[in-house]
């Protein structure tokens, strides 16, 4: 239907949001749905051009909620703690974590303190999610069968749950559910699966051919969380990249005048508290100071799903002033405390879209509500920054705020905010690079990094990785970067994980006397990694090999390296005997050879990508179609990262989390810009642009963003209003 044109109505057969809708509703989607077009390039990137901000709000909300609704609602069933209403008691804890932060009393109040432009957004984000039920009656909500403006508060910033999911279930079901038998389970060291985490680099005019800024968006995280979105308004909003589903803000993008790349890491944002707690006639006291306080008893229901219908959980949860108490430890109540300010987080997640230059990116900085984040930057003005961090409350440098302080000394509270220019930043480094890849920042620009004697511990609580090894390392010697060699350094295929680890291997089995068993049943595996660059390739044995033998050092010793709060790499280079590391190597052998025939099987064989279905939990068949990957897991120094999260039930590796949308961006007179997805746009498994994308994403192969309009006419699928 051409634009302008009049709007369908609904099919007769309504579903109860649509038969519930009032007339003045519709009659005002209607009519904002015609001061909006969708433009569906030949990706199926759906670009949304509206009047108003909350015109082309409401239309991005819409275009989400074709692409993939459930995935929409799904995230703020959970951010509202809300799971176990669909999914059955398993959830209730999971729930209550957010239900201790989130409160739909208080986002209400908020909503309605917010400022007018703000309020007109959150409307607008409801209307376009409830137009699309009122014309979809055939989708069946799981639970939110209508949206409301408030709602919007509960998630505003762009990973999912934020810094409430560091909150450890067991301990708090261990605690509230007064059960001694509930397992803590081990929590983990560092390599137990795929990083979720980001690279982001910013190249400075100086070292690119044609004299623009460059930037590389590369977040990593689970595939199908974020799709890419193009939206534009006649207020100056135009804005492209990556939105997480069900937020109207593009969370890692860009606009035609500056872009940004979220990577995690920062400094440390969440704190416990050990809270002397007593007793006295069924009322719970903490100390602080020299004195006693009450601790706040609040009931929170927790309505779950069971076989017979719906049935509620009523727990009694405790704060004090430092937060919610989440556990106990050595005879202690543990509160945490952590950012919760929905409302300027909303507003800094959007109106950093909208900046025009580094002043005003600056400015919406200084609103410091990004507790998860760090950012790096770069502009249409050859600038490139970075900021570590955002949100960093000011601490007692005595204390270590790495574990649990005492709570009742008050030496130990947050003593407001640091100024932005206090934390960890960089502008327009001399060396004209800057890489993040959740390390630290002291390796951020070379010679010209910050120096970590100059800030406080907390402000920086990840260590150098080896993507952060490998990063510096492709980018020290830049010059003349083009999008296309921004690109190829980023999916440069060096694994730098096993430079200090396969030296030590080979010493081991030269150590070997010459009658030793080990000597002639692992020299082939040995010749092998001693002929191999250390770079993955889809042919390549010795990155099967390697892989497979680190994976069993990891799951060895991960316990134990935990327990000494070292990093699984650190811990198997130093810490192990010669023969753990050669006994790793024999299982890895032979693990390959039970699950390919022989341990002399291609990497490309091995790590496969793989979209069966648009389920959330993606299933994978070994017997089904799927294609060979050569990039590898981000642990071992992959800057293109491929991994797998789920526990395995296949022989083969497939991708869950990783490169997932990737964008290289020049900041020119006019905006150049190339992108992937991981799959496609769509969730939906009949949609041509549900895999359109798989095949390229595979090949680290990128397609031309279509940034200005004229372009997306050009490769134009489908022009139409909401609810056509």
């Amino acid at each position: 239907m051409p634009a302008g044109a009049a709007l369908a109505a609904p099919p007769a057969a309504a579903s109860a949001a649509s038969a519930a809708a009032p007339h003045a509703d519709v009659a005002r989607w209607q009519g904002t749905a015609l001061r909006v077009d969708i433009l569906r390039d030949k990706w199926g990137i759906p670009h949304v051009y509206g009047k108003t901000d909350a015109d082309a709000v409401f239309g991005m909300m819409y275009a989400q909620a074709e692409d993939d609704f459930k995935r929409v609602e799904l995230n703020f069933i959970n951010a509202m703690g809300r799971l176990a209403e669909v999914k059955g008691e398993a959830d209730l804890y999971r729930d209550l974590r957010m239900k201790l932060f989130i409160n739909p009393r208080q986002l209400q109040t908020q909503y309605a303190a917010s400022p007018a432009w703000l309020k007109k957004l959150m409307n607008a984000w409801a209307d376009g999610l409830n137009y699309y039920l009122y014309t979809h009656p055939q989708v069946k909500p799981q639970l939110l069968t209508r949206f409301e403006p408030w709602m919007a508060l509960s998630f505003s910033e762009g990973s999912i749950g934020g810094d409430i999911e560091d909150v450890d279930l067991k301990e708090l079901e261990r605690f509230y559910g007064k059960r001694a038998d509930v397992s803590v389970a081990y929590v983990g060291s560092d390599l137990d699966e795929e990083p979720s985490g980001s690279n982001g680099f910013a190249i400075a005019p100086k070292l690119t051919r044609d004299g623009h800024a460059l930037l590389l968006i590369n977040p990593h995280t689970s595939f199908y969380f974020r799709p890419e979105v193009h939206v534009s308004s006649g207020e100056g909003l135009n804005a492209y990249g990556a939105v997480t589903w069900g937020q109207f803000f593009i969370y890692q993008g860009f606009n035609d005048r500056l872009g940004w790349m979220h990577t995690s890491g920062g400094g440390d944002v969440i704190d416990e508290y050990l809270e002397t707690v007593t007793e006295k006639d069924g009322r719970y006291f903490y100390q602080y100071g020299k004195a006693r306080r009450a601790l706040k008893a609040v009931d929170i229901t927790l309505p779950y799903k069971t076989a017979d219908g719906m049935a509620n959980k009523v727990i009694t949860v405790y704060y004090s002033h430092h937060g919610p108490i989440v556990r106990e430890a050595g005879g202690k109540w543990v509160a945490v405390r952590l950012m919760n300010d929905p409302m300027r987080a909303l507003t800094q997640s959007f109106s950093r879209t909208k900046a025009r230059d580094y002043a005003a990116f600056y400015k919406v900085m200084q609103l410091r509500t990004n507790s998860s984040n760090n950012t790096v930057y770069a502009d249409a003005d050859g600038n490139i920054a970075y900021f570590h961090g955002n949100f960093i409350p000011v601490r007692d440098p005595r204390f270590d705020f790495t574990h649990p302080v005492d709570g009742s000394d008050p030496a130990t509270e947050w003593k407001g905010l640091h100024e932005v220019r206090d934390t960890i930043t960089l502008f327009n480094p001399k060396n004209g690079w800057i890489q993040n890849t959740n390390n630290w920042p002291f390796t951020a620009a070379g010679d010209y990094s910050p120096r970590q004697q100059d800030y406080p511990a907390y402000m920086s609580v990840n260590p150098e990785n080896p993507r952060g090894i490998h990063a510096v390392r492709v980018l020290k010697d830049a010059k003349d970067l083009t999008l296309d060699s921004l690109i190829a350094a980023a999916y440069d295929s060096k694994l730098t994980a096993f430079e200090p680890l396969l030296p030590k291997l080979f010493q081991d089995y030269d150590s070997l006397p010459g009658d030793d068993p080990l000597k002639a049943r692992l020299a082939p595996q040995i010749a092998a990694l001693r002929g191999w660059d250390m770079r993955f390739g889809l042919d390549s044995v010795p990155t099967s090999l390697a892989i497979y033998w680190a994976q069993n050092l990891a799951d060895t010793f991960g316990p134990a390296a935990h327990a000494k709060e070292v990093l699984v790499l650190d811990y198997i280079a130093s810490a192990i005997t010669p023969a753990e590391r050669l006994a790793a190597l024999v299982r890895a052998s032979d693990k390959l050879a039970a699950d390919f025939g022989r341990w002399q099987t291609p990497w490309g064989e091995i790590n496969r990508f793989q979209r069966l279905t648009g389920d959330i939990v993606q299933p994978f068949d070994d017997s089904k179609p799927s294609l060979p990957v050569a990039f590898a897991s981000a642990n071992w120094g992959s800057l293109a990262a491929f991994g797998m999260t789920s526990k395995p039930n296949t022989r083969r590796i497939y991708g869950e989390r990783g490169n997932s949308f990737v964008a290289a961006v020049e900041f020119g007179p006019r905006i150049k810009a190339r992108s992937i997805l991981a799959g496609g746009e769509s969730g939906d498994p009949a949609s041509p642009h549900f895999n359109d994308q798989a095949a390229m994403y595979a090949r680290g192969e990128f397609k031309d963003v279509l940034f200005y309009k004229e372009d997306v006419e050009k490769h134009l699928e489908r022009r139409y209003h909401p609810g056509q």
